[in-house]
């Protein structure tokens, strides 16, 4: 049996959903048993828990042979580090007590640095309880900048006619849908792991500036600097911290200490194209 936490968000609901038209058992952990509800109709076995909540995640983890694990972002957490550092620590002493003898975790590019990285910071600190478990192997998927990070912004930028963020206009990154990202953790969740703790970087079909995804939307692109930057993202209803965490992460984007350790390759690269995606989003049916 395979678990996935996060059920109901853009990587996990597309792992579950695809194990279970494979034929596999699943059991499907998330917050809300609303949204839980469709992935039980299709046969999967559903949790609702705060992930927080390391006795009731264990309950929730027994019996499983494979874990999908994430950190989900409350983009109005007054203290950012301590909401993630609760998660973080309640499902890896979870993951401990069950017993579970595989984990794919989702982290990101730049969660080799300790620190100064914004929202990546706390992936490092995840990371390091991961690979502190001693009867797991564990594969930490390090994704680049998920085309979905932009969609909370689009219908604003279209009525402004303009993209704005605090990233340089030159820099090219590793971006990636996350359709993608799921699709590799399905490869890692169902292969043995040799070594007790990997590293696998998720990288998209090709580097990309803000310009090119603004295009790709039919929108021009505007650098902010970073103050202007926090106070937008706050007028949006970002707590203030986590808008400090979001352009201090940009900052270290632009300073260059965000970057693959690995090197592209074809293992890294993956097939959604931009374009793609900003077309699927265009012919999406309205809900």
């Amino acid at each position: 049996m395979i678990a996935v936490l996060g059920a109901t968000g853009n990587t996990g609901s597309r792992i579950a959903t695809t194990l279970l038209d494979r034929g596999h058992a699943v059991r499907v952990i998330a917050r809300s048993a609303d949204k839980l509800a469709s992935l039980a109709a299709r046969g999967a076995d559903a949790v609702a828990t705060d992930l927080t909540d390391a006795g009731a995640v264990s309950a929730a983890l027994r019996g499983a042979d494979a874990v999908y694990t994430m950190q989900p972002v409350d983009p109005t957490a007054t203290d950012y580090r301590a909401h993630q550092r609760a998660i973080g620590e309640a499902v890896t002493e979870a993951i401990r007590a069950a017993g579970v003898a595989r984990v794919v975790a989702l982290s990101s590019l730049g969660a080799e640095q300790p620190a100064g990285t914004g929202f990546i910071a706390a992936l490092h600190e995840q990371e390091d309880r991961l690979r502190a478990l001693e009867d797991a192997r564990v594969t930490a998927l390090r994704p680049g900048l998920f085309f979905e990070s932009f969609i909370p912004g689009i219908d604003a930028a279209r009525e402004l006619g303009v993209l704005a963020d605090s990233v340089s206009p030159d820099l090219a990154l590793p971006m990636v849908a996350t359709r993608d990202i799921a699709d590799v953790a399905i490869a890692e969740l169902l292969r043995p792991e040799p070594e007790p703790f990997a590293i696998r970087e998720v990288l998209g079909p090709r580097d990309l500036t803000h310009p090119d995804v603004a295009a790709a939307f039919g929108l021009p692109y505007a650098a902010l600097p970073y103050d202007e930057m926090a106070a937008a993202l706050v007028g949006a209803g970002l707590s203030e911290d986590v808008a400090r965490h979001h352009v201090d992460m940009t900052r270290a984007f632009n300073e260059g200490r965000v970057h693959s350790t690995l090197g592209r390759d074809g293992r890294s690269t993956t097939p959604t194209a931009i374009e793609e995606f900003a077309a699927s989003l265009a012919t999406a049916p309205v809900l």
